[in-house]
């Protein structure tokens, strides 16, 4: 039987979410309530629409060229896309096996389960670093850091291939001493081959409003060049990884 799984969305031509051109899909569930969030919409599981392998096997196919001559592939986002990752192990190996390159969007923090079976079909992961401490972690995403960690170190002591992605709120993530503590938990992995500091934006509010969800950010502004631009070369300065 074709296993089946429920998605929020696809892209066809994405460009953000790892090398290339991509075909992206954005897959239904999370666990997470990340404070930030700019896709709430997929935290219900069990909604979006119901798609098998086959279908987006087949969909993704057509979009082939356009990866391979950009050194792009097919990245699998979410909500969390762990959550269904039985669905996803098969799809990947079957990507895999029609030469596509596979990458996983994830904050690692389900339980490990078919996650291992996962990965050894994927080619990258875009590591979600919500912070690295509990207290700041529960606050920002009201999860368990120690999942998220003990996904990174599996990560890791299997030399998978990370970008590590970590966003810049004003207020709550954006002080100095989170860029040193940053680089110094980053340090502790060495398949974390890139670093993306990425700022927070608010393109996701109407969403909250619309799901009529209490948004805490609403008076928070996204920080200015200037600022992502300091807090870089601190990050830099601190962190073992080769510079972009």
């Amino acid at each position: 039987m074709d296993t089946k799984a429920y998605i929020h969305s696809i892209e066809t031509c994405g460009t953000v979410d790892g090398p290339g051109l991509r075909y992206v899909v954005f897959f239904q569930g999370c666990t997470l309530r990340c404070v930030y969030c700019h896709n709430p919409d997929t935290w219900r599981f069990g909604s979006g629409i119901e798609m098998t392998v086959t279908d987006i096997l087949e969909d993704a196919l057509r979009y082939k060229s356009y990866m391979k001559y950009s050194g792009g592939g097919f990245t699998a986002c979410g909500g969390e896309p762990l959550a269904q990752a039985a669905f996803l192990s098969e799809l990947f190996r079957k990507l895999q096996k029609n030469g596509i390159h596979t990458t996983l969007d994830t904050a690692g923090s389900m339980q490990f389960q078919d996650t291992k079976e996962l990965l050894a079909h994927t080619d990258l992961v875009l590591l979600d670093v919500k912070a690295f401490d509990q207290q700041k972690y529960s606050q920002l995403t009201g999860g368990d850091f120690s999942q998220a960690r003990a996904f990174a170190e599996y990560l890791n002591k299997k030399q998978i291939p990370a970008w590590a992605r970590y966003v810049v709120i004003p207020g709550l993530t954006d002080a100095d001493s989170d860029m040193i503590s940053l680089a110094s938990y980053l340090n502790d992995f060495t398949n974390i081959q890139k670093v993306e500091l990425l700022p927070f934006h608010k393109m996701g509010e109407t969403k909250w409003e619309a799901l009529e969800l209490p948004y805490t950010l609403s008076k928070t502004l996204p920080p200015k060049d200037k600022k992502m631009d300091e807090l870089t070369e601190i990050f830099y300065k601190h962190w073992n990884g080769k510079r972009e």
